[in-house]
């Protein structure tokens, strides 16, 4: 199959998670071997936050503080590059034409950000219609989209299955700035949308679920599209 895996910023904390990382490279590198066609792309994470916010204090604009989290986005690949060694592509893509070119490379592309505007939430969406891929992952630290915020309501109730207008409504009330995009931004949401993209939602808190996931297994939110 040709999967795109989306990082989420969880996996890159201020203080960096060696372990974690390894982690997951164990489980790239087991999908790669198992024949898959496998493309990563990593969220910004915290220091993306810090960043951003510091600019914004002293007056950037938001397509600016954009442009630090792309910065940071591909510094987190780098990391995962680092631990895939050479299993991966030795560059950074930081555009779709420069993707394409590395895709007869037959290794695993890691990229972070491209452009202004366009959360890693778009980007990974944006490869996965450009490569017409079978699955996209979202990796994130929740279990899958929830009715609520699972952190400030109690009661709300994890959704096995979500189609595209319940998720645009429990996602409507997000924020649009730079480093605040929540699971999946509408951009995202659009393009899993026009070229119904098969996506799923799930918790990266153990890198197993990956495996789950591509096996067919019953875990996190299934977008209908």
């Amino acid at each position: 199959m040709k999967i795109v895996v989306k990082l989420g910023g969880f996996a890159f904390p201020l203080k960096i998670n060696e372990e974690l990382i390894k982690s997951f490279a164990l489980k790239f590198r087991e999908i790669h071997e198992s024949g898959h066609k496998l493309t990563i792309v990593a969220g910004g994470g915290e220091a993306a936050r810090v960043y951003i916010n510091a600019a914004r204090k002293l007056g950037a604009s938001e397509s600016f503080c954009d442009q630090l989290g792309i910065l940071v986005s591909r510094l987190n690949a780098k990391l995962i590059i680092a631990s895939l060694n050479e299993l991966a592509a030795p560059k950074i893509p930081e555009s779709l034409d420069e993707f394409q070119s590395l895709l007869p490379l037959n290794k695993i592309i890691v990229m972070g950000g491209l452009q202004p505007g366009h959360s890693t939430n778009a980007v990974a969406a944006l490869i996965a219609e450009l490569i017409k891929a079978d699955l996209l992952i979202n990796v994130t630290d929740v279990d899958g989209v929830y009715t609520k915020d699972p952190r400030k309501n109690p009661d709300a109730k994890l959704l096995e299955e979500v189609t595209i207008n319940q998720l645009q409504e429990i996602l409507s009330l997000n924020e649009v700035k730079a480093g605040t995009y929540k699971l999946l931004d509408f951009l995202a949401i659009k393009i899993i949308e026009r070229s119904k993209i098969p996506t799923w939602i799930i918790n990266g808190k153990n890198p197993s679920n990956l495996i789950k996931v591509i096996k067919g297994e019953k875990i996190g939110t299934k977008i209908l599209t």
